[in-house]
C-alpha cells in the first residue's frame, strides 16, 4: 500500500473537482479523502496500491470537465486510517 498527498491548483473549485475526486478514488479502489482549501487548491490524501495511486496522480493532471489544472504535486504520506473515499469540508 501506498498513501500520497495531493496538492491540485488551477481552476480547480467550483467545477465539480471534489465530486470527480471520489468517483474516480472509488473506481480505483483507493481510500482517502479531498477537500478544497482556502488558497483555492484542491488537497487529497490517497491511500491504496501503488499502480492505483499512480493512476489517480495522472487523472489529477486532468480533473473533470471544467476544471483547468495548473499543477498537481504529490508527497509520501502516512496512511490516515480513512475508510472509503470520501469528500471532506474546506480548510
Amino acid at each position: 500500500m501506498e498513501t500520497v498527498r495531493l496538492k491540485i491548483t488551477g481552476r480547480v473549485q467550483g467545477v465539480g473537482y471534489r465530486l470527480w475526486a471520489t468517483r474516480m478514488a472509488a473506481n480505483l479502489g483507493l481510500r482517502g479523502w479531498v477537500r478544497n482549501r482556502s488558497d483555492g487548491s484542491v488537497e487529497a490524501l490517497v491511500t491504496g496500491a501503488p499502480e492505483d495511486v499512480a493512476a489517480m496522480v495522472e487523472a489529477s493532471r486532468k480533473g473533470p470537465i471544467g476544471a483547468h489544472v495548473a499543477e498537481v504535486t504529490a508527497v509520501p504520506d502516512e496512511d490516515d486510517g480513512s475508510d472509503g473515499f470520501v469528500a471532506r469540508s474546506t480548510v
